[in-house]
């Protein structure tokens, strides 16, 4: 047995939800250029669950079990209040999400119809989880969640309190389409790790937002973030940046592992960037994040991933920047689920092997010898 660091280009399943060919994404076979530009999350969403897109009837029929699951039990949202103010919100996300399971009667129930309908109930309320943790650690009450509106369009009313407006929801939710699956990535390989042992659905998501936590998975477009924000200015970008290429210093939002020619995800995020700057009347982060793209691509021939123009996107919208892998979390937990099923339906427990690489012909030494 021979190790590859990190699974590099290990095959470890078999999936019909999504995949990555030559650069090109796509969602049970439909390229993502094609989602992005003409489906709304929620179509989606049923494309990655039920493996077809829907007709108008079964549409409305998700957007109304959606709608009807969204509120979360007061027992969570009690939980919540009583989080540290300066709480980290994935960590926050991870332990509101597995606080749920103690409230579903079937938490526990494995049948594939009571599993899709779990599917579904997590992702009507990890966005209200989301938009209550957000406003109490600000003093403010949560928003009930409203009935037969889009996810986006829940969220950001959640969130701030007033009805969002269409150019904000259009954004919002092309995000969410861009972000909703990504084939085998970290957190959805831990979540079908998890439920391999026929562990319940809220574990296997658990274990997912437990990977989504770190920075080299979803928290990379707050990282990006963080970046403008030291960065400051255009006129300072050049100087910033070439301090970080002669330092051989990491520049989140850049190159990605199973793309060698470019992330397709990132130009709808970059034309969205830009849709936003000019709609708010500031296209300084958009700009900011044109040059940056420039000098990296320009110098180390990396070009950007789906991390980089979600930061000045989420930013436009304004959400905090600790809330941007929440977000993402919200568009991925699609994925997570219809992965877990397809797990629970094709199951075999995943136990890899390790290469051993210690030391070999050791003793026992008792230990009045040591």
């Amino acid at each position: 047995m021979t190790a590859t660091k990190g699974l590099e280009g290990i095959v470890a399943t078999t999936s019909s939800i999504s995949s990555i060919i030559d650069g090109a994404l796509t969602y049970r076979g439909i390229d993502i250029d094609e989602l992005a530009e003409h489906a709304t999350f929620e179509e989606v969403a049923y494309l990655l669950w039920y493996g077809k897109l829907p007709t108008q009837s079964e549409l409305d029929e998700l957007v109304g079990q959606l709608g009807n699951y969204a509120p979360i039990p007061d027992q969570v949202i009690q939980q919540i209040k009583l989080y540290p103010k300066d709480t980290n919100s994935m960590a926050a996300l991870r332990t509101a999400i597995s606080s749920l399971a103690l409230y579903d009667e079937d938490a526990n129930e494995m049948s594939p119809e009571s599993n899709l309908q779990k599917a579904i109930k997590l992702q009507a309320q990890l966005p209200t989880v989301v938009a209550a943790f957000a406003r109490i650690r600000e003093g403010l009450g949560p928003i009930a969640p409203k009935q037969g509106v889009t996810v986006a369009y829940n969220f950001l009313y959640m969130l701030t309190g007033q009805e969002p407006d269409e150019v904000a929801v259009k954004a919002l939710d092309q995000a969410l389409v861009l972000h909703a699956d990504h084939e085998l990535n970290a957190s959805t390989f831990a979540a079908r790790v998890t439920v391999a042992t026929l562990s319940d659905i809220y574990s296997g998501v658990t274990s997912a937002i437990g990977a989504l936590k770190g920075p080299l998975h979803g928290g990379a477009n707050e990282a990006v973030m963080v970046m403008l924000e030291e960065i400051g200015s255009i006129d300072k970008v050049d100087s910033y940046i070439q301090h970080k290429l002669d330092n051989k210093d990491k520049i989140m939002g850049f190159g990605h592992r199973v793309y060698k020619n470019g992330d397709p995800r990132a130009k709808h995020l970059q034309k969205m960037s830009k849709e936003l700057g000019k709609l708010t009347g500031n296209l300084e982060l958009y700009e900011m994040s044109i040059r940056i793209e420039s000098l990296v691509t320009g110098q180390k021939g990396l070009k950007p991933n789906v991390d980089f123009y979600s930061a000045s996107v989420y930013t436009a919208l304004k959400i905090p920047r600790d809330l941007f892998t929440p977000i993402f979390a919200i568009s991925r937990l699609s994925g997570w689920t219809a992965h877990i099923l397809e797990q629970y339906e094709n199951n075999r427990i995943i136990r890899p092997r390790a290469e051993y690489t210690g030391p070999v012909g050791q003793h026992y030494i008792p230990i009045n010898q040591r």
